[in-house]
């Protein structure tokens, strides 16, 4: 027996954070990137669930980080089906990259570990757990996402993620705002250091600097709103899905925030 479903709008709000108009448009936009032409396993075997209740699956699954035989029962269907549905249609939920972007758009950069259980990437970080280095981008007047970087085991420090995760790439041209750790990275914008000798910097530098840190909160705000999406907390899956599964989860913030 099927217990959520999408044809009850009740159950979207509460399992995947969106308002239903805002869950009918990622259909749609999922239904125009080919997901409903996929088919389950053999050719010619068709889902036993419609699209928007596959779409509603990978965000439930997403945002409470259920298991295979949890989240499977919840909409009828077995747990290997269940994990066929997240591998199938979950790279068609993925942030899509701006085609047209102002080339004077601030963006602000951060990284964030996630726990990650695969430790062919992850790697023993500050939080005392196997963990990746995931980098976030966000545009600074908006708010939203605007690039995802490949993940980088979680021991690696940011100044270096920056250019490996190719996340420098996807920004280039562009000003991009960070925190001191991003220093020998001459391109991005970081606050002025305290002098050597300790003594107190001017005061223009200590306003440029909570002005810097004001703006900078914002990809902070952006990150906590991000692992509101459980799975962010505790990533289970293969470590080479879970830039495909950051993308979505980006982008599904940018659906919630946009309105």
């Amino acid at each position: 027996m099927q217990v959520i479903t999408a044809r009850h709008p009740e159950w979207i709000f509460p399992f995947t954070g969106l308002q239903p108009a805002q869950f009918r448009r990622l259909v749609r936009l999922v239904a125009e990137r080919g997901g409903d032409a996929i088919a389950d396993g053999r050719p010619g075997r068709q889902w036993a669930l419609n699209l928007a209740d596959r779409v509603l699956l990978v965000a439930v699954y997403w945002r409470t980080n259920l298991t295979m035989r949890q989240i499977g029962p919840l909409f009828g269907v077995s747990h290997s089906a269940a994990h066929r549905v997240i591998d199938t249609l979950g790279p068609l939920l993925a942030l899509a990259p701006a085609r047209r972007r102002p080339v004077d758009q601030i963006a602000i950069v951060d990284g964030t570990l996630i726990p990650t259980r695969d430790h062919r990437l992850a790697a023993k970080s500050k939080n005392y757990r196997y963990s990746t280095n995931l980098q976030v981008a966000i545009d600074a007047s908006t708010r939203l996402v605007i690039a995802i970087g490949d993940p980088q085991p979680g021991n690696r420090n940011d100044t270096i993620v920056y250019r490996t995760s190719g996340i420098e790439e996807k920004l280039n041209g562009r000003p991009v705002m960070a925190d001191g750790g991003y220093g020998g990275n001459p391109e991005v914008i970081i606050p002025y250091r305290k002098p050597v000798d300790g003594s107190a910097p001017p005061a223009w530098k200590e306003e440029l600097n909570t002005h810097h840190r004001t703006v900078r909160a914002g990809v902070e705000h952006a990150l906590a709103r991000m692992k509101c999406f459980k799975i962010l907390r505790d990533y289970r899956r293969a470590a080479h899905t879970l830039v495909s599964a950051a993308s979505g989860i980006a982008n599904l913030h940018n659906i919630i925030l946009a309105g």
